[in-house]
């Protein structure tokens, strides 16, 4: 008896114990409706809703009352009912579903979580739930083995077991300098308040505020995650694998839709001949002569976007504003959208900022402040857009952007979403404030990019796109997102290539840095080595504000555009497999450029691999970051893996050293790997694509689908497309090659097949049949570019075989 007292007097003491009030102990209240449960304890009402059998949300609320749902970080609410079976086990509830058993206990009020062996995925502390002042926060017990990935585009580490960080949209305090701006440390572009566990769990925190995470920093047995005002309102997602838990993710906050094809091109920025300082030098004729020598060198290039100097910087926020008047220096810019598009370029846009402001002609900040467009400052009518309110974006389109869109403009480079609230980069104010604006800050990103990838979604009439710096959890449905503004120093190569893997490991895939870094000339060996990541990055970008070279390849000398030549070609060749890993992004929530951990989470050898990347299923890239090194170190995960380049075999679970000059980055596909390839263009859509390539890499059995649409429409959404199915069994002496006849509703141009075959087995090739009928053994590799048939290069030992038939039925290919 007395120790019962002793326990229950202990309970009532535990609200105090801490510096804030937990959830206290269950009181009442248990209730089950549709795929909510309710429970009432001594300080809260909680909520736990269930979106799937993996998959729960957790509410916490100190005054009774949970705020309404929000659409901006999270894009579905309705969910199936989900069979959850519920027992009062007197000091816990057990809540059961197919793939889960939660037991939730009473005093104090905590959850456990279990997958169905009974494995303990995750278990909260005594005082789980706490409000402190404003804040909330969640603690749970970290075990022994626990390690933790995800957090955003973070550029200063990739497992986060035992650090600290802080989730807030910007880019660092202070002026850039040695440290200030260009902090990796506080860089937060694109924060997201997720992560994964190796424990086949992940957490994401919804809450708009900025965010605190101590991943075992100040306690080794023990995590804690809190905000700075707003609810305690968090899902739990199941996997166990991380595929599975970022395929949950990404069906809470949204899928990231698939671009245009060409998207997949490569993306050139410009300053139109005159960065900061320099605008008198711009000129619409700089832009075309630009657009002229990219198409001259025979430099693919699709996309064409004109930074900030194109418009006149207004009175108020001059820099840090937009007013969509042209300068002065640009005498025709609907001329200029024609050359270029004559010119076979797929999208020109423009860059902006998300105040309104007043220039010569227009006065857009005056008109929109009188009707109420702005979002209030102080009491008084602001200078940014209201993004919140859709009347605001109506007229800020058809008064602004609209000005640009009827003359070609067909997207736009959103900029500086994080001045919404905080200090901008260019400009001494700092914009709204007050709890209101604090609340908002977080999801002004994603508000300020959906606006113009909705509106010129309709307008141009095919897949939106926008490009922008800043975003959040929901961000990933308006790519894409560019690393920043990084200068061209060797110190920020690595971090960005890391950047790009924690933003992936965020449900982000549509992901792009500017090759050579932004500020700066660049060592031209930098150059190179970043142009080589940027071209096997999802979203291949070239743009920097160097006066006057602007990383454009051809001011880096003869090497430098060499490089760049070599590797936008191949990145335009592989676009058959860059597509079918935008659309896996799509249908899945898996990036293109995924971290090894994604796919080896049990392999404690890549937990900090941050400079090696896979990107889609089979290629493995692995960037030389190193000034002056011609080789490096790689670490292959288990299984079978070929050199790209060589052909050589590798066996995995080991770290091998390989050479890499200059002129060559280290590429590895998976053993049964398959990359298809394309014809060379100078851009989307030259020239037919009359025949795939299939850069075969033969081990064991093999399998591909290769995805196809109409590379612009949304019909992919309602099923318009088409699937084809490549399989291989390789003997000891022998390769099967079948490719499916094309399934779905979409029908692909006619195409024939070259397959190149890596030939790994003893036996040289003596006999080639398809469908039943021997190929022709031809003399050399040219002659079949003339006629079906096949050629086997001993000294390469790679095997070309060119198909008879076409795409429109099923083809097997028997190699003896």
């Amino acid at each position: 008896m007395f120790k019962k007292i002793i326990k229950s007097a202990f309970l009532l003491l535990i609200p105090f114990l801490v510096n804030g009030q937990s959830a206290g102990s269950y009181k009442s209240g248990f209730k089950k409706e549709g795929n909510e449960i309710s429970f009432s304890t001594t300080s809260t009402q909680v909520k736990l809703e269930f979106c799937a059998p993996g998959v729960f949300r957790v509410r916490a609320s100190w005054s009774g009352k949970f705020e309404v749902n929000e659409q901006l970080m999270v894009s579905r609410y309705d969910w199936p009912i989900v069979p959850v079976q519920t027992i009062d086990k007197n000091d816990h509830f057990l809540l059961s579903t197919s793939s889960l058993n939660i037991k939730v206990y009473k005093a104090p009020f905590r959850i456990i979580v279990f997958d169905k062996t009974g494995k303990l995925l995750s278990e909260d502390e005594q005082t789980a739930l706490l409000k402190q002042g404003d804040a909330v926060s969640a603690n749970k017990k970290l075990a022994a083995d626990e390690h933790f990935f995800g957090f955003g585009e973070r550029m200063d580490f990739l497992d986060r077991r035992s650090k600290k960080v802080t989730l807030n949209v910007g880019r660092g305090k202070g002026l850039p300098h040695a440290i200030g701006a260009y902090n990796i440390l506080e860089a937060n572009y694109s924060p997201v308040p997720f992560f994964m566990s190796t424990r086949g769990y992940g957490i994401f925190f919804h809450n708009t505020f900025a965010t605190e995470w101590d991943m075992g920093a100040s306690k080794k047995d023990q995590y804690s995650f809190k905000a700075v005002d707003g609810e305690l309102d968090y899902y739990f997602i199941y996997g166990p694998t991380f595929k599975t838990i970022l395929g949950s993710y990404t069906d809470i906050t949204g899928k990231s839709p698939m671009l245009p094809q060409f998207a997949l091109g490569l993306h050139a920025g410009t300053y139109s001949g005159g960065t900061w300082s320099h605008e008198a030098l711009t000129s619409d004729q700089y832009v075309v002569a630009l657009a002229k020598k990219y198409r001259e060198l025979g430099i693919p290039v699709d996309l064409l976007w004109l930074d900030s100097t194109w418009r006149l910087f207004g009175e108020n926020g001059g820099k840090g504003a937009t007013s969509f008047e042209w300068r002065e220096t640009f005498k025709n810019p609907k001329s200029m959208f024609d050359s270029i598009y004559a010119m076979g370029y797929k999208m020109v846009g423009l860059h902006i900022r998300p105040r309104f402001d007043n220039a010569k002609k227009l006065n857009l900040l005056d008109q929109a402040r009188e009707k109420g467009y702005t979002y209030p400052e102080n009491g008084k009518p602001g200078e940014f857009v209201n993004f919140f309110d859709q009347k605001a974006v109506d007229w800020w389109w058809d008064n602004g952007v609209k000005r640009v869109a009827s003359i070609g403009a067909k997207f736009l480079k959103t900029d500086e979403g994080s001045a919404f609230g905080a200090l901008a980069n260019e400009s001494e104010k700092i914009g709204p404030t007050g709890k209101d604006a604090e609340r908002l800050h977080n999801v002004f990103p994603i508000a300020y990019a959906k606006a113009p990838f909705e509106e010129f979604q309709k307008f141009n009439g095919m897949r939106g796109l926008n490009q922008t710096r800043e975003g959040y959890s929901g961000i990933q449905r308006y790519p894409y997102i560019f690393a920043g503004d990084w200068p061209s120093e060797w110190q920020y190569f690595a971090p960005v290539i890391k950047a790009g893997l924690n933003i992936g490991l965020s449900g982000i895939g549509s992901w792009a840095h500017c090759m050579g870094g932004f500020e700066h000339q660049a060592d031209p060996e930098l150059y190179i080595r970043w142009v080589q990541f940027g071209m096997f990055s999802p979203i291949a970008m070239v743009f920097g504000m160097d006066h006057p070279g602007y990383k454009e390849p051809w001011k880096y000398g003869e090497d430098a555009l060499r490089n760049f030549k070599k590797y936008d070609v191949l990145r335009y060749r592989m676009i058959p497999y860059l597509y079918t890993g935008m659309h896996q992004q799509y249908q899945s929530g898996v990036p293109m450029m995924r971290a090894l951990v994604l796919d080896h989470q049990d392999d404690e050898n890549v937990y900090e691999i941050a400079d090696q990347y896979m990107l889609g299923d089979h290629l493995m890239v692995a960037p030389v970051t190193t000034k002056g090194a011609i080789t490096r170190t790689v670490y292959l995960p288990k299984g079978t893996w070929f050199d790209y380049w060589t052909g050589k075999q590798y066996s995995g679970a080991s770290y091998v050293n390989v050479v890499a000059p200059l002129d060559t980055i280290p590429l590895f596909v998976k053993g049964g790997g398959i990359i298809p390839m394309q014809p060379e263009m100078l851009y989307s859509g030259e020239k037919a694509i009359d025949l795939i390539t299939l850069d075969i890499f033969p081990h064991g059995a093999l399998a591909y689908n290769l995805y196809e649409d109409d590379g612009l429409s949304l019909n992919y959404q309602k099923g318009s497309s088409a699937l084809t199915r490549i399989t291989a069994a390789q003997s000891a002496n022998a390769l099967e090659l079948t490719i499916a006849k094309p399934t779905g509703s979409f029908k692909p141009t006619f195409h024939t097949y070259l397959a190149k075959v890596h030939w790994n087995l003893a036996n040289q090739p003596k006999a080639v049949i398809e469908n039943g009928e021997g190929l022709k053994q031809l003399n050399n590799k040219a002659d079949l570019e003339k006629s079906p048939g096949w050629y086997y290069d001993t000294a390469a030992r790679l095997l070309w075989v060119k198909s008879k038939n076409g795409n429109t039925a099923t083809m097997v290919i028997q190699i003896n």
